[in-house]
């Protein structure tokens, strides 16, 4: 299958295929509307899947972009701007003035989730033990590393995953969020400080003096059911990390601190959301949007 297309790159991204696809699916071409759709919802359901840490929450948000996306595809003007921009502004407009959502509420802060973490209690595992639940484990580490994003404001949580986690383009990031590129820098430095320092001061993955490992939690965790082994959230349904898919695509020798930290989020899963089919489907069974595009039922 091939790697999806990243569209927070910078000079990598080629924007002439959005704009050639707008053109077509606004003249009636069925299957570019459908590309395009296609050529972002990965990326829309992956950030959504982070700020939101739910999968079938992640995937209702997705739709809800998408429809955004195809309704209001005629208002887009490439005149004023790259259709990117356009598009990640209303993606990331929307994700903020979303209501509190049930994890927000759940973990308010870096010390509830902590407290959480630690009050689940270690249970070291044969090596047989630790053979059977390899994927469990793997699962355990990411639910973790999730967990703590959901701790940062969000504001923060999205300034954090599409410039750390998948690398924007400063210039592209300052465009869609309306700041200037050393503003974005200064936002996504703070999210960086805030995120960095619980997971220093508690996280065995980037300090060896704290001494919670992921082997040790992932019993408690399955208990407490923040771990299915039989239904694995992130580690099915994917086929690339997001590590393989940023713009820089950092190389096993890291250059520092940051980029261990960067790395760890990137080697998470990206996962592959619902096929774009059903929106597609939706628009050509309805009247108003199918005249809109001047599209034929098949």
């Amino acid at each position: 299958m091939n790697s999806p297309v990243n569209p927070f790159s910078g000079a990598a991204y080629d924007d002439a295929q959005d704009h050639d696809l707008i053109a077509k699916a606004l003249a009636g071409d069925r299957q570019s509307l459908s590309d395009l759709v296609q050529r972002h919802q990965p990326y829309i359901y992956n950030v959504a899947l982070k700020m939101l840490n739910h999968m079938a929450d992640a995937e209702d948000l997705t739709q809800e972009i998408l429809v955004k996306l195809v309704t209001s595809l005629s208002q887009y003007n490439p005149a004023k701007g790259r259709f990117r921009t356009w598009l990640y502004r209303i993606t990331f407009n929307h994700f903020l003035n979303l209501k509190k959502q049930p994890y927000e509420q759940a973990v308010p802060s870096f010390e509830v989730f902590f407290e959480y973490i630690e009050n689940t209690p270690d249970a070291a595992l044969t090596p047989d033990e630790e053979q059977d639940l390899q994927l469990a484990i793997e699962e355990s580490k990411v639910a973790c590393m999730a967990g703590m994003l959901m701790c940062l404001e969000r504001e923060q949580r999205l300034v954090y995953i599409v410039g750390e986690v998948f690398e924007i383009d400063h210039q592209l990031a300052s465009e869609i969020f309306a700041v200037s590129p050393a503003n974005f820098r200064q936002k996504l430095s703070r999210a960086r400080k805030d995120l960095y320092q619980w997971m220093h001061n508690r996280c065995g993955l980037v300090n060896q003096n704290n001494p919670c490992r992921c082997p040790k939690k992932t019993k408690g965790f399955i208990q407490n059911g923040w771990v299915n082994p039989v239904e694995l959230k992130w580690h099915s349904h994917y086929t690339h990390t997001t590590h393989e898919l940023a713009q820089q695509n950092l190389e096993a020798v890291l250059l520092d601190v940051d980029d261990l930290y960067a790395r760890l989020y990137q080697d998470h899963p990206f996962k592959l959301p619902q096929t774009s089919k059903d929106i597609i489907e939706a628009i050509i069974s309805n009247d108003n949007l199918r005249e809109s595009f001047k599209l034929t039922r098949e």
